[in-house]
């Protein structure tokens, strides 16, 4: 008879109200998304050493760093005020996708909501110049731009829209930048406030994406980052003077996407990260009026979160690496010259030893070329392998920290994390070669990666697992019903499981924009249900682990429920673990490590690993 497995529920510790302090060097945990204060002295940042991601403050140059009260929830995200008098912080309650917008002065004192009241969701973009007024969207069933005092709380709502971000406003607020559209194929418009007259500002090409943009200096160009007119995104500027000519490319690779760029306040300094083939990160600081453009060393494999502070003088970095935690990194930009901002880290940038990956590349099975990154056990192979799916689908899989695969790893469990098609960082036709039904392609590179695995010599026939999650959940859950008899386990993590109860249950704006990828619940119902891994699940007979956060509206938490439902009315193993006080992404250390630890146990189980030294 087959055995069902339940993996009992926890409960994620809260953290405890309240001012707190610790003298460096702090409690293990990650130090990220940095925001300097506007003289540079002071650098407010997150980190999730109290057990969920909270605001810390740090003096450049001293010894110490300070934890404000933001309360119990994560926080996401932290800015510093263009006058330096306030920070805002943006708070996921629960966990989940649906987030508030806060603010507090930076000793800790006056925190109060501003935004994200009710059902809406807010996310800032940032700060009007000199002062303390926050440009915001807040989205429920339709977006909505607005402008928030932070020390008064005054709202002044500057548009409405379906599928609406704002992105930017000139100094006097006459002038607003709007991004339009569903995933990856988003545009940008010019509003004007007094009037409400809005025009799209880049040229339609029928192709790409514009996901980032703002004003440039005297508010006479726009800067945008966008892939509508290259393969691979760059940065161009369009000249609002003379709107009839064709924006202007200023940086571009041919070898490297560039993946964000962040401007310094008085908009003549840019700091570009680029994406470089397989997800190693480069940086550079371009000069906007002469056009030159001059590299700086990388801290980290991986660089996210460029920020400068509003003087200029100081660029705030987020690094990270295979075996290097995120931390945040300090970069003059007149010399180029490094340093992190807690420099007594000392040892515990190695996060505790582990493997390096190599890059692999491989060939689908109808001839596009894939790549991954393959983490080896010690000794010889072949080994027991995971194939593990990141999500998103347009993210990218990138040799970044990742304690999940080095602990299995460290249980003679090899790796392979692989970019299947629709991934990012390679390009705007791969990224939109899954959508719709070109996600058959997508799930069959899965199998091809199984195929060079064993064919390479690195995986044992039989000891092959899958996990991954959100859309890498999905796409385990496809393989094990479009591949029976591939692999021996899976472990699917907040995974849709069919795209009628998603697109039903998930936000509204999360389903207005999936659209483009995935296809409309109407129009392209009969796709939707052939590609549901529910419409298949009758292939499914290897043990499957489930995890999911309760609170999770992005991909309900029904989706894997109904899953576990289906498995346990047929006697399939499967494994049913909800985090409780999570959502989407799980934020609290401790239900992190609980998923790890379900995963680490489960695949090792059922793929028959043997334990190993990690080398």
């Amino acid at each position: 008879m087959t055995v069902r497995t339940e993996v009992p529920r926890t409960t994620r510790r809260a953290r405890p109200a309240g001012r707190r302090t610790a003298p460096s060097p702090l409690p293990a945990g990650e130090d990220f998304a940095p925001a300097p204060s506007p003289d540079g002295r002071r650098v407010a940042f997150l980190s999730d050493r109290a057990g969920t991601p909270g605001v810390w403050v740090h003096e450049v140059g001293a010894g110490a760093a300070v934890a404000l009260p933001t309360g119990t929830e994560p926080v996401l995200r932290v800015s510093w005020s263009p006058d330096g008098q306030w920070l805002a912080c943006v708070i996921a309650p629960g966990g989940a996708p649906r987030t508030e917008l806060w603010v507090l002065r930076p000793d800790g004192t006056g925190r109060r909501q501003v935004a994200g009241f009710g059902r809406r969701s807010a996310t800032m973009s940032g700060w009007l110049l000199g002062g303390a007024v926050l440009a915001v969207t807040e989205t429920g069933e339709r977006g909505t731009a607005v402008l928030i005092d932070a020390g008064t709380g005054h709202r002044r709502v500057l548009a409405e829209g379906d599928l609406l971000t704002l992105l930017d406003v000139t100094p006097d607020a006459g002038t607003a930048l709007l991004r339009r559209g569903p995933r990856n194929a988003r545009w940008l418009e010019l509003l004007d406030v007094a009037t409400g007259d809005r025009r799209r500002l880049l040229p339609d090409t029928g192709r790409g994406s514009t996901d980032q943009g703002w004003f440039g200096p005297d508010a006479t160009s726009v800067l945008a980052r966008t892939d509508a007119f290259s393969e691979l995104a760059a940065l161009v500027r369009v000249d609002l003077t003379r709107p009839e000519r064709t924006p202007a490319r200023l940086a571009g690779r041919p070898d490297a996407e560039l993946e964000h760029a962040a401007a310094s306040a008085d908009g003549r300094r840019a700091a570009l990260l680029w994406n470089t083939y397989g997800g190693r990160s480069e940086v550079s600081l371009f000069d906007l009026a002469s056009g030159v453009q001059r590299a700086v060393a990388a801290p980290g494999e991986v660089l996210d979160d460029a920020v400068f502070a509003a003087g200029g003088d100081l660029l705030c970095l987020t690094a990270q690496g295979p075996v290097q935690p995120r931390e945040v990194w300090l970069v003059d930009p007149t010399s180029g010259a490094l340093r992190p901002l807690r420099p007594d880290t000392g040892d515990a940038r190695t996060g505790g030893g582990g493997v390096a990956p190599q890059l692999v590349d491989l060939r689908a099975r109808d001839g596009l070329p894939l790549s991954g990154w393959l983490y080896r056990p010690a000794g010889p192979g072949p080994w027991p392998t995971a194939i593990s799916l990141h999500g998103g689908p347009e993210a990218q899989e990138r040799p970044s920290y990742n304690p999940l695969f080095q602990a299995l790893v460290a249980q003679g469990v090899a790796v392979f994390a692989p970019n299947v098609r629709g991934s990012s960082g390679f390009g705007r036709s791969f990224v939109a070669a899954d959508n719709l039904a070109g996600r058959y392609g997508a799930i069959a590179d899965v199998a091809a990666c199984a195929d060079h695995l064993v064919d390479s010599g690195v995986a044992r026939p039989g000891q092959l697992g899958c996990l991954g999650r959100s859309y890498g959940g999905y796409l385990v859950l496809s393989v094990l019903v479009n591949f029976p008899g591939l692999f021996a386990a899976g472990v699917a993590e907040c995974g849709i499981s069919d795209f009628h109860t998603f697109f039903a249950g998930t936000e509204p704006w999360i389903a207005a924009a999936a659209v483009s990828k995935y296809g409309d619940p109407v129009r392209d119902a009969e796709l939707l249900r052939d590609l549901s891994p529910m419409t298949h699940l009758d292939r499914l007979d290897v043990p499957v682990l489930l995890i999911h956060g309760a609170n999770d509206t992005n991909v309900p938490a029904g989706e894997s429920a109904q899953v576990a439902q289906a498995l346990a009315a047929r006697d399939v193993p499967y494994g049913h673990l909800v985090l409780a006080g999570e959502g989407h992404d799980f934020l609290g250390r401790d239900n992190a490590e609980a998923a790890r630890t379900a995963t680490t146990a489960w695949l090792t189980r059922h793929l028959a690993a043997t334990t190993t030294a990690v080398g």
